[in-house]
């Protein structure tokens, strides 16, 4: 690792969120990032620098029981010409997702995120706003790509790791996704999200995810 007042403020901002601040919170984080590729943004135009956001695999140690998948890139300041460490770094939001095992399907399900939020910000899918706390998304078929009843996800403050994180490059937060049966779903679209996440946390399905739980209601 080098040492950050040597690097130019971009790199810099960017090895201080995996080196310093990734590490401080998640411990061990795996081999190394699993990078975007072109097939996760279809046939949109893709931004050479999109590819170098990506997903860490942390298992679990000291700092998490969970096996834990994070973006990196999303709070990548590109478009500054200077460092504002008053405001938001970049898109301002990094992804987050727990299991209780090692799953290549959540691997795959936060980097198709990823790319999703940079499509958002890029303005692919018109006026749409960027994915934000309490966004929800029906994903047309189980979480784990097999037998799940989980169908849908919500976005969620990260209760594990709550709090702005600040960057020289500016701030972000964490954006945790939680799984949501159809029924779930369709329940807290009348009574409410935060009930169902209430609901959801004192069953213990809530915040890591078992695809193989059944519904809370």
């Amino acid at each position: 690792m080098s040492d950050t007042q040597d690097l130019p403020w971009f790199e810099a901002a960017w090895e201080q969120r995996e080196e310093q601040v990734y590490r401080r919170l998640f411990g061990d984080l795996g081999p190394g990032i699993h990078p975007l590729d072109m097939s996760l943004f279809r046939d949109a135009a893709v931004d050479p620098r999109w590819l170098t956001h990506g997903v860490f695999e942390s298992p679990p140690n000291a700092r998490h029981d969970s096996w834990l998948y994070v973006t990196s890139g999303l709070s990548n300041a590109w478009h500054d010409e200077h460092p504002n460490a008053e405001g938001w770094s970049g898109l301002g939001r990094e992804l987050l997702l727990e299991t209780r095992e090692q799953s290549p399907w959540a691997l795959y399900l936060l980097r198709h995120f990823c790319a999703y939020q940079l499509l958002l910000a890029a303005g692919h899918f018109g006026e749409r706003p960027l994915l934000d706390e309490w966004d929800r998304m029906r994903l047309g078929n189980p979480i784990d790509g097999s037998t799940s009843q989980l169908q849908s996800v919500l976005f969620i403050a990260a209760p594990g790791f709550a709090g702005t994180q600040q960057l020289l490059s500016g701030r972000f937060d964490f954006l945790q996704l939680v799984g949501m049966t159809p029924d779930e779903h369709n329940w807290a679209e009348t009574e409410g999200y935060p009930q169902l996440l209430e609901r959801l946390a004192r069953a213990g399905a809530s915040p890591v995810i078992d695809p193989q739980r059944a519904g809370n209601l």
